[in-house]
């Protein structure tokens, strides 16, 4: 590759690693053209699957403030950028790797750090940002139902009171003998 084609590169590949709110490096020895297709399509619009040279990388790496990565840029290297939400592209590329077994995951960088395998995994795991705000919208919902609850309890334990109290008195005077 000409020197203009290489820095044009890097600058590009930096200005991803900019852009992304977290990257997933893999190694995709052994995998097609088609597998590599079918991996891109599962990812997503917000996220793109780049191949590209381990010296390009570090270098673009370097140029964008990405530290910690260098040992993961050997071998056929692979990346996947994403903007937006982690989750479901790392569930994508944790759930294609477990079919296609010539996808390695070898690690990420997230919020200002390097990202082990497990901890790519582990983001995998997580729910999604909408499951995880319905769920705490019905929490709050169930939350505020028992609020409401115990705000009326006092008032309706005294409307009970008051009623047995009444039907106490009512029963005796009825049971007193008329004089």
């Amino acid at each position: 590759m000409a020197k203009p084609e290489k820095a044009t590169a890097v600058a590009d590949i930096a200005e991803k690693f900019k852009e992304a709110t977290a990257t997933v490096v893999t190694e995709y020895r052994g995998l097609t053209v088609s597998n590599l297709a079918e991996l891109r399509r599962s990812l997503g619009a917000g996220t793109s699957y780049t191949v590209a040279k381990n010296t390009l990388v570090k270098r673009a790496a370097s140029e964008a403030g990405v530290e910690g990565l260098d040992e993961l840029f050997a071998g056929p290297t692979a990346i996947a950028f994403i903007q937006g939400e982690p989750v479901d592209a790392a569930k994508a590329i944790k759930k294609f790797a477990k079919e296609n077994k010539a996808l390695v995951i070898k690690g990420g960088y997230m919020d200002g750090r390097a990202l082990t395998v497990s901890e790519v995994e582990r983001i995998a795991d997580l729910e999604s940002r909408e499951v995880l705000l319905s769920k705490l919208a019905g929490a709050m919902k169930a939350k505020q139902s028992q609020a409401a609850a115990l705000f009326v309890a006092p008032a309706s334990q005294v409307a009970r009171l008051a009623a047995a109290l009444q039907e106490k008195k009512a029963a005796e005077g009825s049971a007193e003998p008329a004089a």
